[in-house]
């Protein structure tokens, strides 16, 4: 397999498609194989025999099929519903009740068409019920539940999985927990949470999404356990996170330290989530950690910190060997809202080249902050 350090570069135009055309000439080799002929005229045979009969001798490079490419998109925080104690007359509900789910992802749905799996981080309960608020204590806390029909807002953009592996998932208890799980499984969506591991396949490459909190150094070894058993099912691992301190725009030592061990121990793809702002990125090792993906759909808050992303990763494999021959990021600044004044819950690609470039630069550690 190709060193991760020799074969990684940031990448920020879009990939033309490869050719497939060779594809035919491996049928024609394996039907060669199955029905062997020969070149006599006598012979019955298949018209394939023309292939080497008629001067036109396949050669290995012709036999060989061509490297295929594997997208995948990742999100920040996505709360599809209003705190329990929001009574705005502009919360979320009120944009449920006006709008088509369609609505909410409409900006960004075409990047999640064109990519092979859209993961995104589900930090919300779905649940009918009327249950009741888990216990969070006397300082301040916050409660999401969303009706299990907010769930559309996922399916009707291209979203493929979800993790369910963050602070908010049992705001409502088991039964609230259970419910979401329900939800998330009866929408045909593939979710993680902790040792339940996301497997995504295309043309037999298989790529692992370990979904997990990181509320301490002490929980990578924990993470490290569900590496460890995605090796064992997969060509490729990523791991998910959801942990750290919220608002600030640099990553917690400690959450560096835990980051980085993660990938000696095998990630080929960190990226954090909770901090609720973006943070920076950086290469270790030959693989990518980025430390915040920051809000994305956000229904907590009326006006969050207006910067997001969509962040790629582009695949190449040897389908030969079943191998990775290189990797390629992609970083697309997002606003978390647009239209001025308050979240309209409508996340949107940034155009203007200058707030795009800050947000690049940021990312890449050149600037304090991303706006």
């Amino acid at each position: 397999m190709l060193d991760r350090k020799k074969m990684y570069r940031y990448f920020y135009a879009k990939r033309e498609k490869e050719p497939m055309k060779k594809i035919l000439l491996i049928i024609m080799l394996v039907i060669l194989t199955v029905f062997p002929v020969g070149c006599s005229k006598e012979q019955p045979g298949i018209i394939l025999s023309a292939l080497s009969c008629a001067g036109n001798t396949l050669t290995e490079e012709d036999l060989t099929l061509p490297e295929f490419h594997i997208k995948l998109s990742f999100t920040g925080d996505m709360i599809l519903t209003a705190d329990k104690n929001n009574s705005r007359s502009d919360n979320f509900h009120y944009y449920t009740r006006n709008y088509p789910k369609e609505y909410f992802l409409d900006k960004v749905r075409y990047i999640f068409e064109e990519d092979d799996f859209t993961t995104v981080n589900l930090e919300c309960v779905f649940s009918d019920r009327n249950l009741a608020a888990r216990d969070k204590g006397s300082g301040r806390a916050f409660w999401f539940k969303a009706p299990t029909e907010n769930i559309e807002i996922l399916t009707c953009s291209s979203v493929e999985g979800v993790s369910i592996a963050n602070n908010h998932t049992e705001d409502y208890g088991d039964q609230g927990y259970q419910d979401t799980v329900e939800t998330v499984v009866n929408a045909e969506l593939e979710y993680g949470f902790e040792d339940k591991i996301i497997y995504y396949e295309k043309k037999g490459f298989r790529i692992a999404v370990v979904c997990h909190g990181l509320w301490g150094e002490w929980q990578a070894n924990e993470i490290i356990e569900c590496i460890e058993e995605a090796e064992k099912n997969s060509d490729y691992q990523i791991v998910f996170y959801h942990g750290g301190t919220e608002g600030v725009y640099e990553p917690e030592q400690w959450r560096v330290r835990a980051s980085r061990k993660l990938v000696d121990y095998g990630a080929d793809l960190v990226i954090g989530n909770h901090p609720h702002v973006l943070q920076p990125r950086e290469v270790y090792n030959g693989a990518e950690i980025i430390y915040s993906m920051g809000n994305f759909c956000y229904g907590g808050h009326s006006q969050p910190k207006n910067r997001t992303m969509i962040y790629q990763m582009e695949l190449t494999v040897d389908p030969m060997k079943m191998e990775l021959t290189g990797q390629e990021s992609t970083v697309i600044p997002c606003y978390v809202f647009t239209g001025g004044g308050n979240n309209n819950f409508q996340p949107a690609v940034i155009e203007n080249e200058t707030e795009k470039q800050k947000v690049l630069d940021f990312m890449d550690g050149k600037r304090s902050t991303p706006q």
